[in-house]
Parts: structure tokens; C-alpha cells; sequence
């Protein structure tokens, strides 16, 4: 009926540029190694007989769900069946190259439509589905020749336009099917980009989704692919985040356990924005200083001491906090101070890792070392002794510094027929309004027509922890006449003040609290899931007489 496909593969030929001519621009946005290295002059070349590079971006799962097939981009050289490439995980880096293996490449495969078309080589500049090499590999990955003598480098992991936040604890029915399940959700992980797998202190295994849609397509593949197994799963909640509101009461000193050392800090709440930009990585610890001074002063207005003094961002991924040398030269020796920076940078990340109030993210605070009193002698000033001790430090600047709870707000899209949108009369809420703003602390932004259509579209914000059963309840007022869609928006403060006492008293379970609690309401819940101490206590990080 429709002919050949002639005029559609001229036109893909004629108007998408080549894989050899966007090679120069694609390399430095997903490759971590220096601009002149010779595995990067090859990645922009995409030369077929260069270095083998693949990058790997995604697996598929056998019909059975015993192994994955990796699919992925040759970006230089030709990957052939049954060579052996150098696999390198996500984590891998050159002081650290334990995410490394040597692997037999096992049947290739030209993915075309739904077909795959079986091959015995790929070339530069093609998308390739590989057998046999799935095993190490987590996410991402990079392939490389084994031959390559030089220093290596990965590929960036994938960044995506949404976040995972939505958790749910997951055990086995029968609890000595733990291994199946373990097995299952490392398939899981693999199998799902934007899963998050974890174990608390508690025990409970812990899977972190985008939705409740998604987390449900990951249980169907956990119970009937991956385990085959009866799964118990808790109710869902989502991730916190911490931050502060103000700058430090005062300023915060640290004892080392041998008392030869001293650390003082103070902690504030970051530059508006800045957080964002560090998330999105548009400015890196890897790039040049002159950079990072003209980045600084001219988005938010940093003098050249306060660019000079910037430590490290963090944590190591997803960076939105920053920590700054604040100590003046005469009065801590700059070689000794440089000589505990590792040690302070690695507590500094630990720190913005797991928080003090609920062990979740910091986001958007700004540490200071203030003042260090380092002892002369190597021994006495070893990570063991600074790393504790800066931690703690840090966490008593972030408690004195009138901490909060951050919580995840999406974004939901929802299209309707007018009367689901507009209210029938002044004195009561549309059903829209009813369901957002009314049972779920949302608000409703935009409402607007569909050009050709008796339908409307409405724009909509809405705490992620409210937004549970939101979709079944639409369907259900609406009688299966509107639909939604919802994805990660921002991070906003919970309300409420999460380290006051004097709401306990008025913390009813089972029932909905004022909004003025919430904050310690999630705290105290969140501890107790974790199987953390039921408050935080100021007092055990503060430096003992």
C-alpha cells in the first residue's frame, strides 16, 4: 500500500547528521577523560580502525531472565565475536580500578525495529547488542581494547530529566528465600535505569522509583522474571532531603580523640540557584580554575578570595553543597592544612551523604573551615583521627544552623473535560481543586483549552508524599474520563521546624497532622523505619572538657 521505503531513508540520510561528523561535539558531554588523550582524539575521529570504544547505555534482559544483552554506541574502532575487551564499571578510576574486568565477547546482534540482525563485527559509529559481557556491569559501562596501555577513562553515568523518589521495602514471604530475592533485585537494578536498590540499618531492602507506575513494573519483574517468588512490600514513602535555613549560631570546634588536633567550622544555607547548577553540573571540581573564578563572580557576585578557597563539591555524585577553606594564612600554616584536606574533603562527603537529622542527602549548604589547629607530626594527624572529628564538626555547624526537611514536589499534568475542571458553582471546589488543593497541599498553576478539542489541560504541583493513590482517585471521581501524568518538579522545605520537642505532645497516629508538624512528624517516622535513635541529640556532637 504505502510502497518502498526509499523517500524515508533518503530523507534520514540527508537531514540527520552523521555519527562521524557529531563525534567532536558529543565527546566532551560524555566522556571523562582529558581533551588529549589518544582515546579521545580516537572517540572524535570515529575511526573504525582506532581504538576499540563502546559505550554502554543500557541492558536487556533473555526471554528466561537469566543474563542480560548490553546495548550500547561504538564510538571508535570495531567490536568483534569472541575478542576480549576490558570492561570498566561506573566506579572505576585510576587509584581505584577494582570495577575492571577482561571479558570474551559473546554473539553481536544490529538491533532493526523489533528484529535483531545477528553480526560477526560493528563498526565505528553504529549501535551494537552484546552477549557475554553483562556481568560486572551495573548501569553504565565502557568497553575498551585490552591492548590500551595508557591511563584509562569512563564514559559519564546517564543523567536523566526526573529523580527517583518514591520508596518502598521489599522481603520474601518465605524469609529463606532471601538470596532469590537479593538475586532478583540486583536484575532489577540492572534492568531498570532509574531504580536506586539499598539496605538500611534496619535491614529492609530498599527500592527508590520515579512513581507508583514505575516501582509497579518493577515489582511485576521482581515476582514473576526475575525471583519467582511471593514478595511482601510496605507501604510506599519517599526521600528526604536536609538543609539549613541560617548561618550557624556560633562557631563549631572539634577535638581529634588523641587531642592533637582541632577543627572549627560554621555552616549556611548556599546561593539561591547554585545548588541547581552543581546538581546539573555546570560547574565541576574538574575544571580549570580560571573557569570556576568566571563562573562564580559572574552568576552569583563571588569575590576572587572566596572562588580561590572552594574545596570540593558534594557528595561525590549529584553534588549541591560546597565546602570552603575560610582560614587565614597567618594563623594556620597553609602546608599543614593542605596536608589534612583529603582526610577533611572525605569527611566533608560522608557528611552531605547521610545528614544528622534523618541520614538523608544535605542539599544546598555551604560548610566553611573556619580555623585548624593541626598537630606537626604525620602520625598524629591521619584520617583516623581528622576524618570522625571533621564529620562532626560538620554535623554540629548543620544542627546549630536551623536545620530543615526538604520533601520532593512533582509536577502533574492532568487532561480533563471541563467539567472536571471548573467548579459548578462559586461556593464549591471543582473536583480537580478537591483532590489537589484541598486533600493533597497542592496547587493547581495552569489552566488552559485544547485547541480542537471540548477537552482542558491543567498544570499542577504536588508534595510527592501526598501524591499516593492521586491517579485511582482522579479515575474513580472522574469516571475514567481524565488522565495524568506526573514527574519530579523541585525540592521545597517541609514546613515546620523538625528538631521541636514541644509538638510531640500533639503527634496523633493514624491521623492527619497540622502542617505546622509535619516536619517532625517525618523526622521521628523516618528515624524509626530506619532503625535509627527515636531524636537527634546536639549534645554527642559537641567536643567533650
Amino acid at each position: 500500500m504505502f510502497g518502498t521505503f526509499e523517500s524515508f531513508v533518503d530523507m534520514v540520510v540527508d537531514t540527520i547528521p552523521s555519527p562521524k561528523y557529531c563525534a567532536p561535539s558529543k565527546c566532551p558531554q560524555i566522556w571523562t577523560g582529558p581533551t588529549n588523550c589518544e582515546l579521545s582524539k580516537a572517540i572524535r575521529e570515529c575511526d573504525p580502525k582506532g581504538p576499540l570504544v563502546v559505550h554502554i547505555t543500557k541492558q536487556y534482559p533473555s526471554p528466561d531472565g537469566s543474563s542480560f544483552n548490553v546495548f550500547g554506541l561504538v564510538l571508535s574502532g570495531t567490536i568483534k565475536v569472541d575478542s576480549d575487551v576490558r570492561v570498566l564499571g561506573e566506579s572505576y578510576s585510576t587509584p581505584d580500578d577494582e570495577d575492571s574486568r577482561i571479558l570474551p565477547v559473546g554473539r553481536l546482534w544490529i538491533c532493526n525495529s523489533r528484529y535483531n540482525v545477528e553480526v560477526r563485527s560493528v563498526p565505528a559509529g553504529n549501535w551494537v547488542l552484546i552477549e557475554g559481557v553483562d556481568q560486572p556491569i551495573v548501569k553504565t559501562a565502557t568497553i575498551l581494547d585490552i591492548d590500551h596501555q595508557d591511563e584509562l577513562f569512563t564514559f559519564r553515568p546517564l543523567r536523566f530529566n526526573t529523580k527517583s523518589v518514591i520508596k518502598i521495602a521489599v522481603e520474601p514471604v518465605n524469609p529463606s528465600e532471601l538470596p532469590k530475592m537479593l538475586e532478583g533485585l540486583r536484575k532489577c537494578n540492572k534492568s531498570y535505569p532509574l531504580l536506586q536498590t539499598r539496605v538500611e540499618e534496619s535491614g529492609e531492602h530498599v527500592m527508590i522509583g520515579t512513581g507508583e507506575l514505575y516501582l509497579d513494573c518493577v515489582m511485576h519483574d521482581l515476582r514473576h522474571m526475575y525471583s519467582e517468588i511471593d514478595i511482601r512490600i510496605s507501604d510506599p514513602c519517599v526521600s528526604f532531603s536536609e538543609t539549613v535555613i541560617e548561618m550557624s549560631k556560633e562557631k563549631c570546634v572539634g577535638e581529634t580523640p588523641n587531642r592533637m588536633n582541632e577543627i572549627s567550622m560554621i555552616a549556611e544555607p548556599l546561593d539561591r540557584h547554585l545548588d541547581v547548577d552543581l546538581e546539573e553540573e555546570r560547574i565541576t571540581m574538574q575544571d580549570d580554575q580560571q573557569y570556576i573564578d568566571k563562573f562564580f563572580k559572574r552568576r552569583y557576585k563571588w569575590d576572587d578570595l572566596a572562588c580561590r578557597s572552594i574545596w570540593a563539591f558534594g557528595p561525590e555524585t549529584n553534588s549541591t553543597n560546597i565546602l570552603l577553606n575560610d582560614t587565614l594564612p597567618y594563623e594556620v600554616d597553609p602546608k599543614l592544612l593542605d596536608q589534612i584536606k583529603a582526610p577533611i574533603v572525605q569527611a566533608f562527603h560522608w557528611t552531605t551523604r547521610e545528614g544528622p537529622l534523618c541520614e538523608e542527602p544535605i542539599r544546598s549548604v555551604k560548610f566553611k573551615l573556619q580555623h585548624a589547629k593541626i598537630a606537626a607530626e604525620p602520625m598524629y594527624r591521619g584520617g583516623g583521627q581528622i576524618i570522625p572529628t571533621a564529620r562532626k564538626v560538620s554535623f554540629l555547624s548543620f544542627l546549630l544552623a536551623e536545620p530543615r526537611l526538604m520533601e520532593p514536589y512533582l509536577f502533574v499534568e492532568i487532561i480533563a473535560p471541563p467539567d472536571v475542571v471548573n467548579s459548578t458553582s462559586e461556593s464549591k471546589r471543582s473536583i480537580l481543586e478537591d483532590l489537589i488543593v484541598e486533600k493533597r497541599r497542592g496547587k493547581i498553576t495552569k489552566k488552559m483549552e485544547i485547541p480542537g478539542t471540548p477537552l482542558r489541560k491543567v498544570y499542577a504541583t504536588m508534595p510527592a508524599i501526598d501524591s499516593f493513590g492521586f491517579e485511582t482517585d482522579l479515575r474513580m471521581r472522574t469516571t475514567g474520563q481524565a488522565i495524568c501524568m506526573t514527574a519530579f518538579e523541585e525540592w521545597r522545605i517541609v514546613p515546620g521546624n523538625p528538631l521541636d520537642r514541644s509538638v510531640d505532645q500533639y503527634l496523633t497516629p493514624l491521623e492527619p497532622q497540622h502542617i505546622s508538624h509535619l516536619a517532625r512528624e517525618f523526622l521521628l517516622k523516618t528515624r524509626r523505619r530506619k532503625g535509627l535513635s527515636e531524636d537527634v541529640n546536639i549534645e554527642k556532637f559537641m567536643m567533650k572538657n
